[in-house]
């Protein structure tokens, strides 16, 4: 069965909700990228991402904070797409999007999104776990 865009995008919700990235890591593809509007160089390999998330992930555990991570669609960069909508500390502090590609059966890249707003997208009140 092929990997699409939501099936992705619920493992990377998964990975945000419980901080454990074990339900992402073997959907990556090796030249996996991941790129976000607020950092200037994206991370352009799967292990540079895993030795990324990682720490982060415990940081984000260890400081008690709390991460949403929801379910939703949005109208992006010309299509109805797939995306995960971020909030911190309470499920209405949208802070942003993550937005997918598929490619070979694997992802390929995520994108971390302040625009569109995370305020545009439909939030499906799904928050997978």
């Amino acid at each position: 069965m092929e990997l699409t865009q939501a099936e992705a995008l619920r493992a990377y919700a998964k990975m945000m909700n419980t901080l454990d990235v074990s339900a992402l890591e073997p959907l990556l593809a090796d030249n996996f990228t991941y790129e976000s509007q607020a950092v200037f160089t994206p991370l352009d390999s799967k292990q540079s991402f895993l030795d990324y998330i990682r720490p982060k992930l415990v940081t984000i555990k260890n400081a008690g904070a709390t991460v949403f991570a929801e379910m939703g669609m949005v109208a992006a960069y010309g299509q109805y797409q797939p995306c995960v909508v971020l909030a911190q500390n309470s499920r209405d502090n949208l802070v942003g999007l993550v937005l997918a590609r598929i490619a070979g059966g694997k992802l390929s890249r995520l994108d971390l999104c302040i625009v569109p707003q995370p305020q545009s997208a439909e939030r499906s009140g799904q928050y997978p776990a």
